[in-house]
């Protein structure tokens, strides 16, 4: 049976492609979420999506690319990803983020993991892990200095709070993953809101 159209079957070729990619993306998110960034490797993501090394080897050609893919993939799923993006950041869209992320376990595994990982010298996530912090610090500042002003109840400034805010975030995520059914994430966060509002004297 041959094609009809060198067009579309070019274009059955790369939706088929695409498809591919995402697999493997996905494959690999799982396993470093198992396994850690050193520990994940293409044969055990190759097998994981049902293909051989040189599969995998085709769409990635090196260890690094894929973990870019994985860290871009988790960007474009992340809801903060979007609101930093279009600077509509508020402590709302956070603990709706929080509320998301309990539905998406493997997703918050995998950056917690990763996040990890990459404070060891000269991990390849090392310089992403570094800039997304900056980035939502600075998201985080202007988000409290939107709803505060330049001094919240507390006290403190929003240059103050916001690594404290961030802390929060990433801590109870990795509380919530060793004992989801004692630690409600999206509760806790909300708690810590309400910290953040004081007692109003």
């Amino acid at each position: 049976m041959t094609r009809q159209g060198t067009g579309r079957g070019a274009g059955g070729r790369a939706t088929r492609s695409e498809g591919r990619r995402a697999e493997i993306v996905q494959a690999a998110l799982e396993v470093i979420a198992e396994r850690g960034f050193r520990g994940a490797s293409q044969a055990a993501v190759a097998e994981r999506v049902g293909l051989t090394q040189q599969g995998v080897l085709h769409h990635f050609p090196t260890k690094e690319d894929l973990l870019l893919a994985v860290l871009e993939a988790r960007d474009q799923w992340d809801m903060a990803s979007v609101a930093w993006r279009n600077s509509v950041w508020s402590l709302e869209t956070m603990a709706q983020l929080v509320e998301y992320n309990t539905t998406r376990p493997g997703i918050v595994q995998v950056f917690t993991v990763l996040a990890g990982d990459s404070v060891t010298e000269g991990h390849p996530a090392g310089a992403y892990f570094k800039d997304r912090y900056h980035r939502v610090r600075e998201g985080a500042v202007q988000c409290l200095r939107d709803t505060y002003g330049d001094v919240l109840p507390s006290g403190l400034t929003p240059e103050q709070t916001a690594p404290l805010l961030i802390a929060v975030m990433d801590g109870i995520q990795t509380q919530w993953l060793h004992d989801p059914e004692a630690v409600d994430m999206a509760e806790a966060f909300r708690n810590f809101l309400v910290l953040l509002e004081g007692d109003g004297a």
